[in-house]
Protein backbone atom coordinates (compact mmCIF):
# COMPACT_ATOMS: atom_id res chain seq x y z
CA UNK A 1 0.00 0.00 0.00
CA UNK A 2 1.50 3.39 -0.98
CA UNK A 3 1.55 6.41 0.46
CA UNK A 4 1.99 8.27 -3.11
CA UNK A 5 -1.58 9.09 -2.81
CA UNK A 6 -4.63 10.83 -5.02
CA UNK A 7 -5.14 13.23 -2.16
CA UNK A 8 -2.16 14.87 -2.58
CA UNK A 9 -2.86 15.56 -6.23
CA UNK A 10 -5.76 16.56 -5.21
CA UNK A 11 -3.99 19.57 -3.15
CA UNK A 12 -2.05 20.30 -5.85
CA UNK A 13 -5.11 21.11 -7.93
CA UNK A 14 -7.23 23.14 -5.04
CA UNK A 15 -3.90 25.12 -4.56
CA UNK A 16 -3.57 26.10 -7.71
CA UNK A 17 -7.29 26.94 -7.89
CA UNK A 18 -6.96 28.87 -4.96
CA UNK A 19 -3.49 30.66 -5.83
CA UNK A 20 -5.74 31.72 -9.30
CA UNK A 21 -8.61 32.88 -7.22
CA UNK A 22 -6.08 35.51 -4.74
CA UNK A 23 -3.87 36.88 -7.81
CA UNK A 24 -4.79 40.33 -6.00
CA UNK A 25 -3.53 40.09 -2.82
CA UNK A 26 -0.18 40.97 -2.22
CA UNK A 27 2.16 38.06 -2.06
CA UNK A 28 3.10 36.93 1.81
CA UNK A 29 6.85 37.40 2.97
CA UNK A 30 8.70 34.28 2.02
CA UNK A 31 9.39 31.25 4.15
CA UNK A 32 12.71 32.30 7.50
CA UNK A 33 14.49 29.60 6.24
CA UNK A 34 14.56 27.77 2.99
CA UNK A 35 18.17 26.06 2.31
CA UNK A 36 20.13 26.06 5.35
CA UNK A 37 22.22 23.04 5.72
CA UNK A 38 21.73 20.70 8.27
CA UNK A 39 23.97 19.11 10.83
CA UNK A 40 25.07 16.10 9.94
CA UNK A 41 23.56 14.53 13.00
CA UNK A 42 20.36 16.29 15.00
CA UNK A 43 17.87 15.02 17.06
CA UNK A 44 14.33 16.54 17.23
CA UNK A 45 12.24 17.07 20.85
CA UNK A 46 7.89 16.91 19.74
CA UNK A 47 6.36 17.41 22.24
CA UNK A 48 2.65 16.48 21.33
CA UNK A 49 -1.13 16.31 22.95
CA UNK A 50 -0.27 12.54 23.94
CA UNK A 51 3.40 13.06 25.42
CA UNK A 52 6.56 13.26 24.18
CA UNK A 53 8.56 11.46 21.30
CA UNK A 54 12.20 12.48 19.66
CA UNK A 55 13.59 11.62 16.10
CA UNK A 56 16.97 11.30 15.39
CA UNK A 57 18.31 12.75 11.92
CA UNK A 58 20.94 11.23 9.88
CA UNK A 59 21.79 13.47 6.51
CA UNK A 60 23.96 10.98 5.12
CA UNK A 61 20.50 8.88 5.26
CA UNK A 62 18.66 11.30 2.59
CA UNK A 63 20.77 15.31 2.70
CA UNK A 64 18.02 16.71 0.72
CA UNK A 65 15.22 15.34 2.99
CA UNK A 66 17.15 15.96 6.36
CA UNK A 67 17.96 19.88 5.34
CA UNK A 68 14.07 20.46 4.24
CA UNK A 69 13.03 18.92 8.11
CA UNK A 70 15.55 20.90 9.39
CA UNK A 71 14.64 24.22 8.02
CA UNK A 72 10.79 23.64 8.32
CA UNK A 73 12.02 23.18 11.98
CA UNK A 74 14.03 26.56 11.99
CA UNK A 75 10.88 28.12 10.72
CA UNK A 76 8.37 26.81 13.38
CA UNK A 77 6.42 24.90 10.86
CA UNK A 78 5.58 22.02 12.96
CA UNK A 79 4.04 23.91 15.78
CA UNK A 80 0.27 23.24 16.08
CA UNK A 81 0.32 20.75 13.35
CA UNK A 82 -2.04 17.74 13.41
CA UNK A 83 -1.73 14.38 13.08
CA UNK A 84 -4.02 14.17 10.42
CA UNK A 85 -3.50 10.80 8.81
CA UNK A 86 -2.98 8.31 11.83
CA UNK A 87 -3.53 4.61 9.96
CA UNK A 88 -3.04 1.89 13.12
CA UNK A 89 -0.42 -0.74 12.48
CA UNK A 90 0.77 1.66 9.07
CA UNK A 91 2.07 4.93 9.33
CA UNK A 92 1.16 8.40 11.25
CA UNK A 93 1.07 11.18 8.56
CA UNK A 94 1.37 14.59 9.58
CA UNK A 95 3.02 18.41 8.07
CA UNK A 96 -0.06 20.49 7.15
CA UNK A 97 0.35 23.96 8.64
CA UNK A 98 -2.53 25.44 10.71
CA UNK A 99 -2.42 28.86 9.10
CA UNK A 100 -3.22 28.17 5.06
CA UNK A 101 -0.98 31.43 4.20
CA UNK A 102 2.02 29.22 5.91
CA UNK A 103 1.19 26.36 3.79
CA UNK A 104 0.76 28.34 0.73
CA UNK A 105 4.33 29.88 1.38
CA UNK A 106 5.83 26.29 1.30
CA UNK A 107 3.61 24.52 -1.26
CA UNK A 108 5.87 25.35 -4.59
CA UNK A 109 9.25 24.84 -2.72
CA UNK A 110 9.61 21.38 -3.88
CA UNK A 111 13.22 19.38 -2.93
CA UNK A 112 14.75 17.42 -5.30
CA UNK A 113 14.56 13.65 -4.38
CA UNK A 114 17.14 11.33 -2.52
CA UNK A 115 18.60 8.09 -3.52
CA UNK A 116 17.01 5.36 -1.48
CA UNK A 117 19.58 4.07 1.39
CA UNK A 118 17.70 3.08 3.98
CA UNK A 119 14.48 1.04 4.12
CA UNK A 120 11.00 2.16 5.67
CA UNK A 121 11.22 -0.09 8.74
CA UNK A 122 8.83 0.66 12.19
CA UNK A 123 9.75 3.84 13.83
CA UNK A 124 11.55 5.62 10.21
CA UNK A 125 10.27 8.89 8.76
CA UNK A 126 10.19 9.82 5.62
CA UNK A 127 8.67 12.77 3.69
CA UNK A 128 5.36 11.89 1.75
CA UNK A 129 5.41 12.76 -1.68
CA UNK A 130 3.08 12.15 -4.83
CA UNK A 131 5.55 10.82 -7.43
CA UNK A 132 9.08 12.13 -8.47
CA UNK A 133 10.37 15.59 -7.11
CA UNK A 134 7.22 16.42 -5.43
CA UNK A 135 8.25 16.76 -1.96
CA UNK A 136 7.41 19.29 0.49
CA UNK A 137 5.99 19.49 4.23
CA UNK A 138 4.49 16.30 5.15
CA UNK A 139 6.36 13.63 6.55
CA UNK A 140 5.46 10.00 7.93
CA UNK A 141 6.37 7.98 10.84
CA UNK A 142 6.22 3.68 9.84
CA UNK A 143 4.14 2.60 12.33
CA UNK A 144 5.49 -1.17 11.06
CA UNK A 145 7.79 -2.59 8.52
CA UNK A 146 6.54 -1.08 5.53
CA UNK A 147 9.79 -1.95 3.66
CA UNK A 148 8.46 -4.38 1.10
CA UNK A 149 5.80 -1.84 -0.06
CA UNK A 150 7.40 1.95 0.45
CA UNK A 151 10.71 0.92 -0.47
CA UNK A 152 10.48 0.42 -4.04
CA UNK A 153 7.91 3.54 -4.55
CA UNK A 154 10.60 6.21 -3.91
CA UNK A 155 9.81 7.04 0.20
CA UNK A 156 13.22 7.58 1.38
CA UNK A 157 14.07 8.04 5.48
CA UNK A 158 16.00 10.59 6.55
CA UNK A 159 15.66 9.50 10.72
CA UNK A 160 14.10 7.51 12.92
CA UNK A 161 12.46 7.45 16.61
CA UNK A 162 14.81 6.86 19.43
CA UNK A 163 12.62 7.97 21.58
CA UNK A 164 8.82 7.83 22.67
CA UNK A 165 7.77 5.19 20.10
CA UNK A 166 4.93 4.37 22.75
CA UNK A 167 3.46 7.84 22.33
CA UNK A 168 3.63 7.89 18.31
CA UNK A 169 1.72 4.39 18.86
CA UNK A 170 -0.75 6.12 21.06
CA UNK A 171 -1.90 9.42 18.55
CA UNK A 172 -5.45 9.25 17.77
CA UNK A 173 -6.63 6.96 14.89
CA UNK A 174 -10.45 6.71 15.19
CA UNK A 175 -11.03 8.80 12.16
CA UNK A 176 -9.08 6.61 9.94
CA UNK A 177 -7.66 6.88 6.13
CA UNK A 178 -8.05 9.93 4.58
CA UNK A 179 -10.43 10.66 1.31
CA UNK A 180 -10.75 8.98 -1.19
CA UNK A 181 -9.85 5.33 0.76
CA UNK A 182 -11.67 6.45 3.71
CA UNK A 183 -13.06 9.31 5.66
CA UNK A 184 -11.18 11.01 8.01
CA UNK A 185 -9.44 14.61 6.85
CA UNK A 186 -9.25 15.83 3.29
CA UNK A 187 -5.94 16.96 2.69
CA UNK A 188 -6.73 19.48 0.29
CA UNK A 189 -9.74 21.15 2.53
CA UNK A 190 -6.73 21.23 5.73
CA UNK A 191 -4.84 23.00 3.25
CA UNK A 192 -6.98 25.38 2.42
CA UNK A 193 -8.92 26.38 5.58
CA UNK A 194 -6.26 25.12 7.93
CA UNK A 195 -6.89 24.60 11.57
CA UNK A 196 -10.18 26.12 11.37
CA UNK A 197 -11.47 23.13 9.46
CA UNK A 198 -9.34 19.99 11.48
CA UNK A 199 -10.99 21.39 14.71
CA UNK A 200 -14.51 21.75 13.31
CA UNK A 201 -14.45 18.27 11.46
CA UNK A 202 -11.91 16.48 13.82
CA UNK A 203 -11.32 17.78 16.95
CA UNK A 204 -10.10 14.54 18.35
CA UNK A 205 -6.93 14.70 16.50
CA UNK A 206 -3.90 14.89 18.57
CA UNK A 207 -1.62 17.35 17.84
CA UNK A 208 2.23 18.75 18.21
CA UNK A 209 2.73 21.52 21.01
CA UNK A 210 6.29 21.96 20.00
CA UNK A 211 8.77 20.82 18.01
CA UNK A 212 12.60 21.85 18.14
CA UNK A 213 16.50 20.82 17.31
CA UNK A 214 17.94 19.75 20.52
CA UNK A 215 21.63 18.97 21.67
Amino acid sequence: MAIRLKELSVIAAVLLVGGCAEQKKQPEAPAKKQSDRAPDVYKVRFETSKGVFVVEVRRDWAPRGADRFYNLLEDGFFDGVRFHRVVRNFIVQFGINPDPSISRLWANLVIPDDPPKEKNKKGTIAFAHRGPVTRTTQVFINLRDNSATLDKTGFVPFGRVIEGMEVVESLYSAYGEVPPRGTGPDPAQAEIQGKKYLDAKFPRLDYIRKASVVP
